[in-house]
Protein backbone atom coordinates (compact mmCIF):
# COMPACT_ATOMS: atom_id res chain seq x y z
CA UNK A 1 0.00 0.00 0.00
CA UNK A 2 1.43 3.58 -1.05
CA UNK A 3 1.99 5.57 2.55
CA UNK A 4 2.05 8.98 3.37
CA UNK A 5 4.49 10.63 1.60
CA UNK A 6 6.22 14.10 2.69
CA UNK A 7 7.44 16.92 -0.23
CA UNK A 8 10.65 16.58 -1.74
CA UNK A 9 13.23 17.92 0.38
CA UNK A 10 14.29 22.06 -0.33
CA UNK A 11 12.32 22.40 -3.31
CA UNK A 12 10.71 25.82 -2.73
CA UNK A 13 9.63 28.99 -4.61
CA UNK A 14 12.47 31.36 -3.47
CA UNK A 15 10.16 34.36 -3.50
CA UNK A 16 7.82 32.43 -1.25
CA UNK A 17 8.33 32.42 2.67
CA UNK A 18 7.05 29.35 4.44
CA UNK A 19 6.66 28.11 7.82
CA UNK A 20 10.17 27.16 8.06
CA UNK A 21 11.40 30.90 6.70
CA UNK A 22 11.34 32.04 10.18
CA UNK A 23 13.54 29.64 11.61
CA UNK A 24 15.99 29.96 9.25
CA UNK A 25 16.33 33.81 10.33
CA UNK A 26 17.16 32.88 13.74
CA UNK A 27 19.88 30.20 12.49
CA UNK A 28 22.71 32.14 11.15
CA UNK A 29 24.63 29.03 10.32
CA UNK A 30 22.09 27.78 8.27
CA UNK A 31 23.35 27.06 4.79
CA UNK A 32 20.03 26.09 3.05
CA UNK A 33 20.31 29.14 0.26
CA UNK A 34 18.17 29.51 -2.69
CA UNK A 35 21.72 29.99 -4.43
CA UNK A 36 22.78 26.77 -3.51
CA UNK A 37 19.42 24.67 -4.08
CA UNK A 38 18.40 25.23 -7.43
CA UNK A 39 21.19 23.96 -9.05
CA UNK A 40 20.53 20.72 -6.89
CA UNK A 41 17.19 20.49 -8.19
CA UNK A 42 17.33 19.41 -11.46
CA UNK A 43 20.40 16.53 -10.21
CA UNK A 44 17.69 15.57 -7.76
CA UNK A 45 16.06 12.13 -7.89
CA UNK A 46 11.91 12.06 -7.36
CA UNK A 47 11.26 9.83 -4.98
CA UNK A 48 8.94 9.24 -2.58
CA UNK A 49 9.72 11.53 0.88
CA UNK A 50 8.69 8.61 3.41
CA UNK A 51 11.47 7.14 2.38
CA UNK A 52 14.03 9.78 2.84
CA UNK A 53 12.16 10.63 6.28
CA UNK A 54 12.44 7.40 7.20
CA UNK A 55 16.20 7.04 5.87
CA UNK A 56 17.13 10.60 7.52
CA UNK A 57 15.99 8.92 10.89
CA UNK A 58 18.45 6.42 10.70
CA UNK A 59 21.25 9.24 11.66
CA UNK A 60 19.39 10.35 14.46
CA UNK A 61 19.37 9.07 18.60
CA UNK A 62 18.55 5.55 18.77
CA UNK A 63 17.04 4.85 15.83
CA UNK A 64 20.47 5.97 14.17
CA UNK A 65 21.96 2.88 14.26
CA UNK A 66 22.54 2.56 10.59
CA UNK A 67 24.91 5.75 10.61
CA UNK A 68 26.46 5.43 13.85
CA UNK A 69 26.82 1.44 14.13
CA UNK A 70 26.75 0.04 10.36
CA UNK A 71 23.80 -2.10 11.36
CA UNK A 72 20.88 -1.25 9.12
CA UNK A 73 18.72 -4.30 10.38
CA UNK A 74 18.70 -3.25 13.83
CA UNK A 75 15.25 -1.75 14.64
CA UNK A 76 14.26 1.68 16.88
CA UNK A 77 14.77 1.16 20.91
CA UNK A 78 11.38 0.45 21.78
CA UNK A 79 12.36 -1.37 25.26
CA UNK A 80 10.61 0.98 27.31
CA UNK A 81 8.56 4.36 27.30
CA UNK A 82 11.56 6.26 27.83
CA UNK A 83 13.30 4.78 25.06
CA UNK A 84 10.62 4.82 22.75
CA UNK A 85 10.05 8.69 23.29
CA UNK A 86 13.64 9.54 23.48
CA UNK A 87 13.88 7.54 20.07
CA UNK A 88 10.83 9.47 18.41
CA UNK A 89 11.84 12.61 19.74
CA UNK A 90 15.75 12.65 18.29
CA UNK A 91 14.24 11.32 15.21
CA UNK A 92 12.33 14.14 14.37
CA UNK A 93 14.35 16.79 15.52
CA UNK A 94 17.11 15.30 13.28
CA UNK A 95 14.99 15.17 10.33
CA UNK A 96 14.44 19.19 10.72
CA UNK A 97 17.69 19.96 11.52
CA UNK A 98 19.16 17.84 8.31
CA UNK A 99 16.80 19.38 6.13
CA UNK A 100 17.59 23.37 6.89
CA UNK A 101 21.44 22.14 6.74
CA UNK A 102 20.12 20.87 3.33
CA UNK A 103 20.97 16.99 3.44
CA UNK A 104 17.92 15.89 1.36
CA UNK A 105 20.49 13.55 -0.72
CA UNK A 106 22.36 12.35 2.55
CA UNK A 107 20.52 8.98 2.88
CA UNK A 108 20.15 8.40 -0.63
CA UNK A 109 21.88 4.81 -0.05
CA UNK A 110 20.15 4.00 2.62
CA UNK A 111 17.65 0.78 2.23
CA UNK A 112 14.05 2.61 1.85
CA UNK A 113 12.33 -0.52 2.63
CA UNK A 114 14.30 -1.18 5.81
CA UNK A 115 14.03 2.86 6.37
CA UNK A 116 10.86 2.89 6.40
CA UNK A 117 10.43 -0.32 8.96
CA UNK A 118 11.96 1.71 11.71
CA UNK A 119 10.46 4.52 11.42
CA UNK A 120 7.10 2.91 11.98
CA UNK A 121 8.72 0.52 15.03
CA UNK A 122 7.45 3.72 17.22
CA UNK A 123 4.02 3.16 16.33
CA UNK A 124 1.17 0.36 16.76
CA UNK A 125 -0.84 0.99 13.39
CA UNK A 126 -2.91 -2.16 13.83
CA UNK A 127 -5.90 0.07 14.63
CA UNK A 128 -5.56 1.85 11.08
CA UNK A 129 -7.09 0.12 7.83
CA UNK A 130 -4.63 -2.12 6.34
CA UNK A 131 -4.38 0.04 2.82
CA UNK A 132 -3.42 3.38 5.23
CA UNK A 133 -1.37 1.87 8.02
CA UNK A 134 1.81 2.97 6.31
CA UNK A 135 0.37 7.14 5.29
CA UNK A 136 -1.98 6.98 8.28
CA UNK A 137 1.35 6.09 10.76
CA UNK A 138 2.79 9.05 8.94
CA UNK A 139 0.64 11.31 9.62
CA UNK A 140 0.45 10.22 12.85
CA UNK A 141 3.99 10.53 13.60
CA UNK A 142 4.09 14.39 12.33
CA UNK A 143 1.05 15.24 14.33
CA UNK A 144 2.32 13.69 17.49
CA UNK A 145 5.54 15.68 17.16
CA UNK A 146 3.61 18.82 16.21
CA UNK A 147 2.18 17.81 20.01
CA UNK A 148 4.70 17.63 21.58
CA UNK A 149 6.64 20.38 20.57
CA UNK A 150 3.58 22.39 22.21
CA UNK A 151 3.14 20.57 25.41
CA UNK A 152 4.90 20.63 29.03
CA UNK A 153 6.31 17.24 28.64
CA UNK A 154 7.81 16.00 32.37
CA UNK A 155 11.42 15.28 32.37
CA UNK A 156 13.09 11.97 31.01
CA UNK A 157 14.20 10.87 34.05
CA UNK A 158 10.69 10.76 35.05
CA UNK A 159 9.66 8.22 32.13
CA UNK A 160 9.32 5.02 33.03
CA UNK A 161 12.76 3.03 31.82
CA UNK A 162 13.66 -0.68 31.51
CA UNK A 163 14.77 -0.53 35.50
CA UNK A 164 11.15 0.97 36.38
CA UNK A 165 9.22 -1.64 34.55
CA UNK A 166 8.37 -3.67 37.16
CA UNK A 167 8.96 -7.45 37.36
CA UNK A 168 8.99 -9.13 34.37
CA UNK A 169 6.44 -11.43 34.84
CA UNK A 170 4.46 -8.65 35.78
CA UNK A 171 5.58 -5.69 33.60
CA UNK A 172 3.50 -2.15 33.36
CA UNK A 173 1.70 -2.08 30.59
CA UNK A 174 1.12 1.36 29.50
CA UNK A 175 2.31 4.77 29.96
CA UNK A 176 0.27 7.81 29.26
CA UNK A 177 2.04 11.33 28.83
CA UNK A 178 0.49 13.46 31.94
CA UNK A 179 -2.72 15.69 30.95
CA UNK A 180 -2.92 14.11 27.60
CA UNK A 181 -4.02 10.81 25.84
CA UNK A 182 -0.85 10.40 24.15
CA UNK A 183 -0.20 6.56 25.58
CA UNK A 184 2.52 4.29 24.65
CA UNK A 185 1.23 0.63 25.26
CA UNK A 186 3.45 -2.60 25.66
CA UNK A 187 2.84 -5.14 23.19
CA UNK A 188 1.59 -8.36 24.62
CA UNK A 189 2.37 -11.00 22.05
CA UNK A 190 4.13 -11.35 18.78
CA UNK A 191 6.96 -11.31 17.50
CA UNK A 192 7.44 -7.68 19.09
CA UNK A 193 6.06 -8.90 22.67
CA UNK A 194 7.45 -6.40 24.91
CA UNK A 195 8.04 -3.08 23.05
CA UNK A 196 6.41 -0.21 23.81
CA UNK A 197 4.96 1.57 21.00
CA UNK A 198 2.34 4.53 20.88
CA UNK A 199 -1.10 2.77 21.11
CA UNK A 200 -3.53 2.18 18.39
CA UNK A 201 -5.61 5.00 19.71
CA UNK A 202 -3.29 7.23 19.71
CA UNK A 203 -2.05 6.99 16.31
CA UNK A 204 -6.08 6.90 15.18
CA UNK A 205 -6.79 10.03 16.97
CA UNK A 206 -3.48 12.08 16.55
CA UNK A 207 -4.53 14.35 13.73
CA UNK A 208 -7.23 14.98 16.37
CA UNK A 209 -5.32 15.79 19.19
CA UNK A 210 -3.02 18.24 17.25
CA UNK A 211 -5.91 20.57 15.87
CA UNK A 212 -6.62 20.80 19.77
CA UNK A 213 -3.33 22.33 20.88
CA UNK A 214 -2.22 23.99 17.51
CA UNK A 215 -3.33 27.04 18.77
CA UNK A 216 -0.55 26.48 21.69
CA UNK A 217 2.70 28.42 21.16
CA UNK A 218 5.64 26.55 20.64
CA UNK A 219 8.45 25.69 23.14
CA UNK A 220 11.89 26.20 22.75
CA UNK A 221 13.61 23.93 20.27
CA UNK A 222 10.57 22.66 18.29
CA UNK A 223 10.44 21.84 15.26
CA UNK A 224 8.08 25.03 13.88
CA UNK A 225 5.70 24.76 10.74
CA UNK A 226 7.12 20.99 10.49
CA UNK A 227 3.74 19.60 9.52
CA UNK A 228 2.40 22.59 7.46
CA UNK A 229 5.78 22.33 5.04
CA UNK A 230 5.76 18.37 5.11
CA UNK A 231 1.76 18.81 4.54
CA UNK A 232 1.55 21.22 1.42
CA UNK A 233 4.39 20.41 -0.21
CA UNK A 234 4.25 18.13 -3.57
CA UNK A 235 5.83 14.49 -3.73
CA UNK A 236 7.48 15.23 -7.08
CA UNK A 237 10.08 17.61 -8.83
CA UNK A 238 7.64 17.81 -11.86
CA UNK A 239 4.79 18.57 -9.92
CA UNK A 240 6.41 21.10 -7.37
CA UNK A 241 8.10 22.83 -10.48
CA UNK A 242 4.30 24.15 -11.39
CA UNK A 243 2.90 24.66 -7.80
CA UNK A 244 5.90 26.83 -7.23
CA UNK A 245 5.09 28.77 -10.05
CA UNK A 246 1.01 29.16 -8.91
CA UNK A 247 0.50 32.38 -6.62
CA UNK A 248 0.50 32.50 -3.12
CA UNK A 249 -3.16 31.57 -2.02
CA UNK A 250 -3.07 28.48 -3.77
CA UNK A 251 -0.54 27.41 -1.01
CA UNK A 252 -3.47 28.74 1.39
CA UNK A 253 -5.23 25.81 3.43
CA UNK A 254 -8.82 24.75 3.11
CA UNK A 255 -10.28 21.78 5.08
CA UNK A 256 -6.38 20.72 6.01
CA UNK A 257 -5.52 20.75 1.73
CA UNK A 258 -4.21 23.34 0.32
CA UNK A 259 -6.13 25.06 -2.49
CA UNK A 260 -3.79 23.64 -5.32
CA UNK A 261 -4.09 20.67 -3.81
CA UNK A 262 -7.82 20.60 -3.93
CA UNK A 263 -7.91 21.34 -7.59
CA UNK A 264 -5.53 18.89 -8.35
CA UNK A 265 -7.68 16.13 -6.07
CA UNK A 266 -10.89 17.10 -8.46
CA UNK A 267 -8.77 16.86 -11.69
CA UNK A 268 -7.66 13.57 -10.48
CA UNK A 269 -10.96 12.31 -9.90
CA UNK A 270 -12.32 13.42 -12.88
CA UNK A 271 -9.79 12.16 -15.28
CA UNK A 272 -10.42 8.73 -13.92
CA UNK A 273 -13.74 8.37 -14.17
CA UNK A 274 -13.46 9.61 -17.66
CA UNK A 275 -10.87 7.24 -18.34
CA UNK A 276 -12.52 4.13 -16.76
CA UNK A 277 -15.78 4.99 -18.82
CA UNK A 278 -13.07 5.26 -22.33
CA UNK A 279 -11.93 1.74 -20.96
CA UNK A 280 -15.63 -0.03 -20.39
CA UNK A 281 -16.52 1.15 -23.39
CA UNK A 282 -13.65 -0.33 -25.61
CA UNK A 283 -14.16 -3.28 -23.64
CA UNK A 284 -17.71 -3.35 -24.63
CA UNK A 285 -17.53 -2.88 -27.76
CA UNK A 286 -14.53 -5.74 -28.45
CA UNK A 287 -16.48 -8.36 -26.56
CA UNK A 288 -20.32 -7.74 -27.80
CA UNK A 289 -19.61 -9.64 -30.95
CA UNK A 290 -17.94 -12.53 -28.95
CA UNK A 291 -15.58 -15.41 -30.08
CA UNK A 292 -16.83 -15.44 -33.55
CA UNK A 293 -15.08 -12.07 -34.18
CA UNK A 294 -12.04 -14.34 -33.74
CA UNK A 295 -10.21 -15.28 -30.77
CA UNK A 296 -7.44 -13.39 -30.61
CA UNK A 297 -9.47 -9.98 -30.81
CA UNK A 298 -12.11 -11.40 -28.33
CA UNK A 299 -9.28 -12.48 -25.89
CA UNK A 300 -7.80 -9.29 -26.13
CA UNK A 301 -11.00 -7.72 -24.78
CA UNK A 302 -9.90 -8.21 -21.38
CA UNK A 303 -7.13 -5.64 -21.40
CA UNK A 304 -9.34 -3.11 -21.08
CA UNK A 305 -11.46 -4.48 -17.88
CA UNK A 306 -7.36 -4.58 -16.71
CA UNK A 307 -6.73 -0.96 -17.48
CA UNK A 308 -10.23 -0.27 -15.77
CA UNK A 309 -8.76 -1.62 -12.71
CA UNK A 310 -4.99 -0.23 -13.41
CA UNK A 311 -6.22 3.33 -13.87
CA UNK A 312 -7.88 3.79 -10.10
CA UNK A 313 -5.08 2.53 -8.90
CA UNK A 314 -2.87 4.91 -10.42
CA UNK A 315 -5.17 7.81 -9.51
CA UNK A 316 -4.51 6.56 -5.74
CA UNK A 317 -0.70 6.70 -6.39
CA UNK A 318 -0.49 10.28 -7.59
CA UNK A 319 -3.37 11.42 -5.05
CA UNK A 320 -0.97 10.22 -2.27
CA UNK A 321 2.75 10.34 -3.55
CA UNK A 322 2.38 13.51 -5.76
CA UNK A 323 -1.00 15.51 -4.13
CA UNK A 324 0.26 14.81 -1.06
CA UNK A 325 -3.77 15.01 0.22
CA UNK A 326 -3.98 13.87 4.14
CA UNK A 327 -6.04 12.93 6.79
CA UNK A 328 -9.57 12.31 6.39
CA UNK A 329 -9.75 13.05 2.60
CA UNK A 330 -7.16 10.61 2.28
CA UNK A 331 -8.41 7.74 4.08
CA UNK A 332 -12.26 7.94 2.07
CA UNK A 333 -10.89 8.62 -0.99
CA UNK A 334 -8.31 5.51 -0.78
CA UNK A 335 -10.75 3.45 0.45
CA UNK A 336 -13.24 4.82 -2.65
CA UNK A 337 -10.34 3.76 -4.79
CA UNK A 338 -9.39 0.74 -3.07
CA UNK A 339 -12.72 -0.33 -3.23
CA UNK A 340 -13.15 0.63 -7.03
CA UNK A 341 -9.90 -1.38 -7.79
CA UNK A 342 -11.72 -4.48 -5.77
CA UNK A 343 -14.86 -4.42 -7.55
CA UNK A 344 -13.21 -4.24 -11.16
CA UNK A 345 -10.75 -7.08 -9.67
CA UNK A 346 -13.82 -9.32 -9.11
CA UNK A 347 -15.48 -8.38 -12.62
CA UNK A 348 -12.05 -8.67 -14.56
CA UNK A 349 -12.16 -12.44 -12.98
CA UNK A 350 -15.29 -13.08 -13.77
CA UNK A 351 -14.91 -11.42 -17.33
CA UNK A 352 -11.72 -14.07 -17.71
CA UNK A 353 -13.31 -16.86 -17.05
CA UNK A 354 -16.37 -16.52 -19.18
CA UNK A 355 -13.75 -15.50 -21.97
CA UNK A 356 -11.71 -18.41 -21.57
CA UNK A 357 -15.31 -20.72 -21.75
CA UNK A 358 -16.28 -19.12 -25.50
CA UNK A 359 -12.81 -19.51 -26.39
CA UNK A 360 -12.55 -23.41 -25.76
CA UNK A 361 -16.45 -24.14 -27.00
CA UNK A 362 -15.28 -22.44 -30.36
CA UNK A 363 -13.52 -25.53 -31.02
CA UNK A 364 -14.92 -27.60 -34.31
CA UNK A 365 -15.24 -30.49 -31.80
CA UNK A 366 -17.98 -28.77 -29.54
CA UNK A 367 -21.41 -27.73 -30.42
CA UNK A 368 -21.56 -24.18 -28.74
CA UNK A 369 -25.54 -24.76 -27.84
CA UNK A 370 -24.88 -28.45 -26.51
CA UNK A 371 -24.56 -30.32 -23.18
CA UNK A 372 -20.79 -30.45 -23.62
CA UNK A 373 -20.61 -26.58 -24.30
CA UNK A 374 -22.99 -25.73 -21.43
CA UNK A 375 -20.69 -27.78 -18.63
CA UNK A 376 -17.56 -26.19 -19.79
CA UNK A 377 -19.32 -22.69 -19.40
CA UNK A 378 -21.00 -23.72 -16.06
CA UNK A 379 -17.49 -25.20 -14.30
CA UNK A 380 -15.55 -22.10 -15.61
CA UNK A 381 -18.44 -19.78 -14.39
CA UNK A 382 -18.42 -21.60 -11.05
CA UNK A 383 -14.44 -21.04 -10.97
CA UNK A 384 -14.81 -17.67 -11.47
CA UNK A 385 -17.52 -17.21 -8.69
CA UNK A 386 -15.22 -18.63 -6.09
CA UNK A 387 -12.24 -17.27 -7.15
CA UNK A 388 -14.22 -13.29 -7.46
CA UNK A 389 -15.16 -14.72 -3.60
CA UNK A 390 -11.93 -15.04 -2.09
CA UNK A 391 -10.88 -11.96 -3.87
CA UNK A 392 -13.05 -10.08 -2.46
CA UNK A 393 -13.14 -11.11 1.00
CA UNK A 394 -9.49 -10.79 1.40
CA UNK A 395 -10.31 -7.10 -0.37
CA UNK A 396 -12.84 -6.29 2.12
CA UNK A 397 -10.02 -7.23 5.29
CA UNK A 398 -7.23 -5.24 2.94
CA UNK A 399 -9.84 -2.49 3.41
CA UNK A 400 -10.99 -3.09 7.02
CA UNK A 401 -13.97 -4.74 7.12
CA UNK A 402 -13.65 -7.84 9.50
CA UNK A 403 -13.74 -11.03 7.62
CA UNK A 404 -16.71 -12.08 9.89
CA UNK A 405 -18.45 -9.23 9.03
CA UNK A 406 -18.10 -10.06 5.62
CA UNK A 407 -19.00 -13.63 6.14
CA UNK A 408 -22.33 -13.15 7.95
CA UNK A 409 -22.96 -10.69 5.15
CA UNK A 410 -22.72 -12.98 2.32
CA UNK A 411 -24.56 -15.56 4.88
CA UNK A 412 -27.82 -13.41 4.93
CA UNK A 413 -27.09 -12.46 0.99
CA UNK A 414 -26.87 -15.95 0.20
CA UNK A 415 -30.11 -17.14 2.43
CA UNK A 416 -32.29 -14.34 1.34
CA UNK A 417 -30.69 -15.03 -2.66
CA UNK A 418 -31.47 -19.05 -1.94
CA UNK A 419 -35.21 -18.43 -0.76
CA UNK A 420 -35.73 -15.94 -3.74
CA UNK A 421 -34.38 -18.25 -5.93
CA UNK A 422 -35.20 -21.34 -4.83
CA UNK A 423 -36.32 -22.41 -9.01
CA UNK A 424 -33.57 -21.02 -10.40
CA UNK A 425 -31.57 -22.87 -8.08
CA UNK A 426 -32.99 -26.11 -8.44
CA UNK A 427 -33.13 -25.40 -12.41
CA UNK A 428 -28.94 -25.24 -12.01
CA UNK A 429 -29.10 -28.10 -10.18
CA UNK A 430 -31.13 -29.80 -12.42
CA UNK A 431 -28.71 -28.27 -15.17
CA UNK A 432 -25.92 -30.13 -13.42
CA UNK A 433 -27.88 -33.52 -13.83
CA UNK A 434 -28.12 -33.53 -17.02
CA UNK A 435 -24.94 -32.16 -17.77
CA UNK A 436 -23.49 -35.52 -15.80
CA UNK A 437 -25.85 -38.07 -16.68
CA UNK A 438 -26.21 -36.69 -20.53
CA UNK A 439 -29.78 -38.44 -21.51
CA UNK A 440 -29.94 -36.23 -24.56
CA UNK A 441 -27.85 -34.13 -26.49
CA UNK A 442 -28.58 -30.76 -29.03
CA UNK A 443 -30.22 -32.39 -32.39
CA UNK A 444 -32.04 -35.28 -30.85
CA UNK A 445 -35.55 -35.91 -30.50
CA UNK A 446 -36.93 -36.56 -27.70
CA UNK A 447 -40.51 -36.93 -25.99
CA UNK A 448 -40.72 -35.71 -22.38
CA UNK A 449 -43.20 -34.11 -20.20
CA UNK A 450 -46.18 -34.56 -22.97
CA UNK A 451 -43.79 -33.01 -25.91
CA UNK A 452 -42.50 -34.73 -28.92
CA UNK A 453 -39.35 -32.70 -30.60
CA UNK A 454 -35.87 -32.04 -31.44
CA UNK A 455 -33.86 -30.45 -28.77
CA UNK A 456 -32.20 -27.10 -29.87
CA UNK A 457 -30.66 -25.97 -26.56
CA UNK A 458 -29.91 -27.11 -23.05
CA UNK A 459 -29.39 -23.99 -21.28
CA UNK A 460 -28.76 -23.24 -17.27
CA UNK A 461 -32.60 -22.90 -16.31
CA UNK A 462 -34.43 -25.05 -19.18
CA UNK A 463 -34.27 -27.50 -22.37
CA UNK A 464 -35.62 -25.30 -25.45
CA UNK A 465 -37.28 -28.19 -27.82
CA UNK A 466 -38.69 -27.88 -31.58
CA UNK A 467 -41.56 -29.49 -31.54
CA UNK A 468 -43.02 -31.14 -34.90
CA UNK A 469 -45.65 -28.48 -34.85
CA UNK A 470 -42.97 -26.38 -35.54
CA UNK A 471 -43.08 -24.61 -32.23
CA UNK A 472 -40.90 -24.13 -29.63
CA UNK A 473 -41.35 -24.34 -26.10
CA UNK A 474 -38.89 -24.41 -22.97
CA UNK A 475 -39.14 -27.64 -20.18
CA UNK A 476 -37.88 -26.53 -17.27
CA UNK A 477 -34.14 -28.26 -16.37
CA UNK A 478 -35.73 -29.49 -12.63
CA UNK A 479 -38.36 -31.04 -14.36
CA UNK A 480 -36.60 -32.66 -17.07
CA UNK A 481 -34.12 -34.23 -14.65
CA UNK A 482 -36.85 -35.71 -13.11
CA UNK A 483 -39.16 -37.13 -15.25
CA UNK A 484 -38.75 -40.28 -17.99
CA UNK A 485 -37.23 -39.24 -21.22
CA UNK A 486 -37.71 -41.06 -23.79
CA UNK A 487 -34.88 -40.86 -26.29
CA UNK A 488 -36.19 -41.09 -29.98
CA UNK A 489 -32.55 -40.22 -31.43
CA UNK A 490 -30.63 -42.55 -30.40
CA UNK A 491 -32.90 -45.29 -31.33
CA UNK A 492 -30.87 -47.49 -33.62
CA UNK A 493 -34.04 -48.51 -36.10
CA UNK A 494 -37.54 -47.86 -36.06
CA UNK A 495 -39.94 -51.20 -36.01
CA UNK A 496 -43.24 -51.27 -37.60
CA UNK A 497 -45.91 -53.26 -36.16
CA UNK A 498 -48.94 -53.62 -38.60
CA UNK A 499 -52.15 -55.74 -38.57
CA UNK A 500 -54.38 -56.62 -41.18
CA UNK A 501 -57.69 -57.78 -40.87
CA UNK A 502 -59.00 -60.70 -42.72
CA UNK A 503 -62.55 -61.79 -42.90
CA UNK A 504 -63.97 -64.50 -40.71
CA UNK A 505 -64.95 -66.37 -43.59
CA UNK A 506 -61.54 -66.78 -44.87
CA UNK A 507 -60.38 -70.41 -45.54
CA UNK A 508 -57.33 -72.17 -44.22
CA UNK A 509 -55.69 -72.06 -47.60
CA UNK A 510 -56.00 -68.35 -48.16
CA UNK A 511 -55.16 -67.57 -44.48
CA UNK A 512 -51.74 -69.25 -45.28
CA UNK A 513 -51.43 -67.76 -48.50
CA UNK A 514 -51.68 -64.28 -47.43
CA UNK A 515 -49.23 -64.55 -44.80
CA UNK A 516 -46.75 -65.80 -47.59
CA UNK A 517 -47.52 -63.12 -49.93
CA UNK A 518 -46.72 -60.45 -47.28
CA UNK A 519 -43.47 -62.49 -46.40
CA UNK A 520 -42.40 -62.46 -49.56
CA UNK A 521 -42.99 -58.73 -50.08
CA UNK A 522 -40.91 -58.29 -46.46
CA UNK A 523 -38.18 -60.55 -47.57
CA UNK A 524 -34.78 -59.15 -47.60
CA UNK A 525 -36.37 -55.77 -47.84
CA UNK A 526 -34.95 -52.19 -47.97
CA UNK A 527 -33.60 -51.17 -44.69
CA UNK A 528 -33.70 -54.53 -43.18
CA UNK A 529 -31.16 -54.98 -40.03
CA UNK A 530 -29.05 -57.57 -39.19
CA UNK A 531 -30.35 -59.96 -36.87
CA UNK A 532 -33.70 -58.67 -37.15
CA UNK A 533 -35.56 -60.04 -40.03
CA UNK A 534 -39.67 -59.64 -40.74
CA UNK A 535 -42.00 -61.77 -38.61
CA UNK A 536 -45.15 -62.33 -39.98
CA UNK A 537 -47.58 -64.69 -38.53
CA UNK A 538 -51.70 -64.93 -37.86
CA UNK A 539 -52.76 -62.93 -34.54
CA UNK A 540 -56.15 -63.14 -32.48
CA UNK A 541 -59.75 -63.63 -33.37
CA UNK A 542 -61.72 -60.39 -32.67
CA UNK A 543 -65.13 -60.17 -33.16
CA UNK A 544 -64.93 -58.61 -36.77
CA UNK A 545 -61.69 -60.34 -38.34
CA UNK A 546 -59.02 -62.54 -38.17
CA UNK A 547 -55.72 -60.35 -37.80
CA UNK A 548 -52.59 -61.47 -40.01
CA UNK A 549 -49.33 -59.20 -38.10
CA UNK A 550 -46.27 -58.46 -39.26
CA UNK A 551 -43.58 -56.88 -38.08
CA UNK A 552 -40.09 -55.61 -39.73
CA UNK A 553 -37.48 -53.14 -38.98
CA UNK A 554 -35.83 -50.40 -40.85
CA UNK A 555 -32.51 -48.88 -40.51
CA UNK A 556 -30.89 -46.56 -40.32
CA UNK A 557 -33.33 -44.46 -38.56
CA UNK A 558 -34.52 -42.15 -40.97
CA UNK A 559 -38.16 -41.32 -40.28
CA UNK A 560 -39.19 -40.18 -44.16
CA UNK A 561 -37.27 -42.86 -45.55
CA UNK A 562 -39.06 -45.28 -43.41
CA UNK A 563 -42.34 -43.94 -44.19
CA UNK A 564 -41.84 -44.08 -47.73
CA UNK A 565 -40.74 -47.87 -47.26
CA UNK A 566 -44.00 -48.59 -45.24
CA UNK A 567 -45.92 -46.66 -48.06
CA UNK A 568 -44.34 -48.98 -50.93
CA UNK A 569 -45.35 -52.00 -48.58
CA UNK A 570 -48.35 -51.36 -48.31
CA UNK A 571 -49.67 -50.74 -52.23
CA UNK A 572 -47.76 -54.45 -52.78
CA UNK A 573 -49.63 -56.00 -50.16
CA UNK A 574 -52.44 -54.66 -51.98
CA UNK A 575 -52.04 -55.65 -54.96
CA UNK A 576 -51.08 -59.05 -53.72
CA UNK A 577 -54.06 -59.58 -52.23
CA UNK A 578 -56.12 -58.74 -55.05
CA UNK A 579 -54.35 -60.32 -57.66
CA UNK A 580 -54.90 -63.91 -55.31
CA UNK A 581 -58.75 -62.49 -54.68
CA UNK A 582 -58.20 -62.15 -50.90
CA UNK A 583 -60.11 -59.25 -49.52
CA UNK A 584 -59.35 -57.46 -45.93
CA UNK A 585 -62.27 -57.40 -43.79
CA UNK A 586 -64.44 -54.34 -43.29
CA UNK A 587 -65.39 -53.38 -39.76
CA UNK A 588 -68.89 -55.07 -38.71
CA UNK A 589 -71.36 -52.09 -38.10
CA UNK A 590 -75.06 -51.72 -38.68
CA UNK A 591 -76.49 -47.86 -38.84
CA UNK A 592 -80.34 -48.08 -37.97
CA UNK A 593 -82.10 -45.20 -39.37
CA UNK A 594 -85.61 -44.11 -37.68
CA UNK A 595 -88.07 -41.59 -38.44
CA UNK A 596 -89.92 -39.48 -35.87
CA UNK A 597 -93.56 -38.76 -36.81
CA UNK A 598 -94.11 -35.14 -35.84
Amino acid sequence: MIGFRFSVFGFRNPSRATALDAVRSEKPTNKLTTENREPKIENRRSRPVIRRVAALLLLSGSISAYAADGHPLEPADTSSPRATLQSFITACDEIYRLILDDARELGKDVDWSTATGRLLDCLDTSGLPEYVRESGGMEAAVSLKEILDRIDLPPMESVPDMEDLGALDNPVQFWTIPRTEITLARIPEGFRAGSYVFSPDTVVNARDYYENVRHLPYRPGATKGLIEWCLTEPGSVWLAKIVHKLPGPMRTQVGGQAVWQWIGYVLCLLVTVFLMTVAYRLGRKYAVRGPEAGKVRYGLSIVFSLIAVIIPHRAERFINDDLNITGGTLYITDFVLNFVVLIATVLVIVAFCRRVAEIIICSPRINPAGLDAQFIRLLWRLFGFVAAVIVFLEGGQYLGIPLTTLLAGAGVGGLALALAAQDALKNILGSMMIMLDKPYRVGELIKAKGYTGVVEEIGLRSTKLRLLTGHQTSVPNEQMASSDIENIGRRPHIRRVCDLPLPLDITAEQAERAVGLVAGILENHEGMCDGRPPRVMLGEFSRDALNLRFFYWFGPPDYWKFTAFGEKVNKQILEKFDGAGIRLALPASKVFVTREES
